[in-house]
C-alpha cells in the first residue's frame, strides 16, 4: 500500500487528514476520539483570550442539495467558548498521549504584539506541533478587529505573523479568509512575515435560506439572523481555485500550503493535493458522518496511489499546478466535439433538450417506427461546450472527443485579430 505519512514544516504525521478548527476539534474527549478513528492531526479549536466569548442559539444551517444531502453548511458559532487554562490543559495532555499525530493550535486575539506574544508563549508551553492563525473568521469577531478584519488588510497579516514568529519557535501556519478580491495578497504578506505555510479556505459570508412563514434567515436566533460562515461541498470549487492561485504566483509558488474547504472524500483531498497542498483539512464531512469517514478516505487514496504508481504523497504533489493557467494562453486550435454512445443511451432527451433551448441546436432527435427517439450529434454544428455530457445522466454515455484540426497552438495573445497580442 502507498505511504500516506507526511512531514508538513517539520511536522510529522501517518497520513494528511486533519481535522480542521471547528467544533469537533474543541476539546480533548472529541480530539482523541479522532485520532482513535485514524485522523493524521487536528486542528484545536481557536483559542482566545479570557474571557471566551458566549456563543449564541441556534448557531448551524444548511444548504441541501436535490437529493436531501447536505451540499453547504453555514455556521454562526464564535471561537471556543472554553476558558483558555482549561484548553491549554487538554491539549498538553493530548499531545503526550498521542505524540505521533500533528496537533496544531489556531488563534485568535486581538491585533495588539503584547496579546500575541502572551498567548503563543502559553501554547508553546503544552508541546503543540504548531499554530494557525485564525485569520479568516468571517462573523462575530471581525466586528471586535479580529478574524476576517485581519486577513482582509495584508499588511495586518504580515504584521501578525511577524509577532509570532518573533515570539515563539513553533512552526506558524496562517489561515487565509476567502472574502477577499483576491487571495494572492494576504498570502504574499503572510509569507513575508515569515510564516512556514497558510492555509485555505476559511468560510464564505453567506445566508443559506430564509424562513419565509418568520421572514427571518437561518439560523435563527430569537426572531433574528446574521450572515454566518459557509463550508461543505458547495465551496470545494472556490477553495481549489484559490489554492491553485497561490500555487502558481510566482511569488508562492512552491510554498507550503494546506487545503481546506469541502473535502469529504479521497478524490478531494488527492484534487488539493494535485494543486500543491501537502495536508487536507475536514469539518463539515466529519460533523454531518462522524469520524470513521477517515477510513474511507484513506483506504480510498491509498488504493488510488497505487493505482496510478505513486509511493508517496510527495510523488504527485502539485502536478496540476503547471497545468492551470490564465484563459489567455489556452490553445484557440484545439477543439472537442460530443459523441454518443448509442448501446448506452437511455433516449431520456436530456442532452437534446439542453442543447437545442440554450446551446448551440448540435444534437438532432428522430422519431424510429418504435416509438423511440434517437439521438446524434450534428458534429458541424457541435462547438464542444461539454453541456450535454453535463447533462447525461448515464456515465460515460456522452464523451467529448478530440479533433484533428491540422492548426498549430495559438493562443489569445497570439491571435493575429487581437489588437493586444504579445
Amino acid at each position: 500500500m502507498a505511504d500516506l505519512s507526511i512531514e508538513f514544516a517539520g511536522i510529522k504525521a501517518p497520513n494528511p487528514f486533519w481535522l480542521a478548527s471547528a467544533p469537533p476539534t474543541d476539546k480533548q474527549y472529541n480530539v482523541e476520539r479522532a485520532f482513535e478513528a485514524g485522523w493524521g492531526g487536528v486542528v484545536w479549536k481557536t483559542l482566545g483570550e479570557d474571557p471566551a466569548p458566549v456563543n449564541v442559539s441556534s448557531r448551524y444551517s444548511a444548504m441541501y442539495g436535490p437529493n436531501g444531502d447536505v451540499i453547504g453548511f453555514n455556521n454562526i458559532e464564535l471561537i471556543t467558548d472554553r476558558p483558555l487554562e482549561v484548553n491549554l490543559r487538554e491539549i498538553e495532555d493530548t499531545k503526550r498521549n498521542w505524540p505521533d499525530r500533528a496537533l496544531i493550535v489556531s488563534l485568535m486575539v486581538p491585533c495588539e504584539e503584547e496579546s500575541w506574544k502572551r498567548i503563543v508563549k502559553l501554547v508553546e508551553q503544552t508541546g503543540a506541533d504548531g499554530l494557525e492563525l485564525n485569520f479568516g473568521c468571517p462573523h462575530g469577531m471581525p466586528e471586535r478587529g479580529m478574524g476576517a478584519a485581519v486577513g482582509q488588510v495584508p499588511e495586518y497579516v504580515e504584521m501578525v505573523t511577524r509577532w509570532c514568529k518573533q515570539y515563539c519557535s513553533m512552526p506558524v501556519m496562517v489561515k487565509m479568509t476567502p472574502n477577499v478580491t483576491d487571495v494572492r495578497f494576504p498570502a504574499r504578506a503572510a509569507f513575508r512575515g515569515g510564516a512556514d505555510a497558510v492555509s485555505l479556505i476559511n468560510t464564505l459570508n453567506s445566508i443559506t435560506g430564509l424562513d419565509l412563514d418568520r421572514m427571518v434567515a437561518r439560523p435563527i436566533v430569537g426572531s433574528q439572523s446574521t450572515h454566518g460562515g459557509m463550508c461543505g461541498p458547495a465551496v470545494k470549487p472556490i477553495a481549489l481555485n484559490m489554492l491553485a492561485e497561490i500555487a502558481r504566483d510566482p511569488e508562492t509558488h512552491g510554498k507550503l500550503l494546506c487545503g481546506i474547504g469541502g473535502v469529504s472524500t479521497w478524490r478531494g483531498a488527492a484534487e488539493f493535493i494535485s494543486l500543491g497542498a501537502t495536508s487536507v483539512q475536514v469539518c463539515t464531512a466529519a460533523m454531518l458522518h462522524g469520524f470513521r469517514i477517515v477510513e474511507g478516505m484513506k483506504d480510498g487514496l491509498s488504493r488510488w496511489m497505487d493505482e496510478k504508481g505513486f509511493a508517496r504523497i510527495e510523488d504527485f504533489r502539485g502536478m496540476a499546478v503547471a497545468n492551470t493557467t490564465d484563459w489567455k494562453y489556452l490553445d484557440m486550435n484545439y477543439k472537442v466535439i460530443a459523441s454518443i454512445d448509442q448501446d448506452k443511451c437511455i433516449n431520456c432527451g436530456r442532452c437534446h433538450i439542453a442543447c437545442e433551448d440554450t446551446s448551440h441546436q448540435a444534437i438532432d432527435k428522430q422519431l424510429l417506427a418504435d416509438g423511440t427517439n434517437l439521438y446524434t450529434v450534428k458534429d458541424e454544428e457541435c462547438v464542444g461546450c461539454n453541456l450535454c455530457e453535463i447533462t447525461c445522466p448515464v456515465d460515460d454515455c456522452i464523451t467529448m472527443v478530440a479533433q484533428d484540426t491540422g492548426l498549430p497552438y495559438m493562443n489569445w495573445t497570439q491571435d493575429p485579430r487581437n489588437p493586444f497580442r504579445e
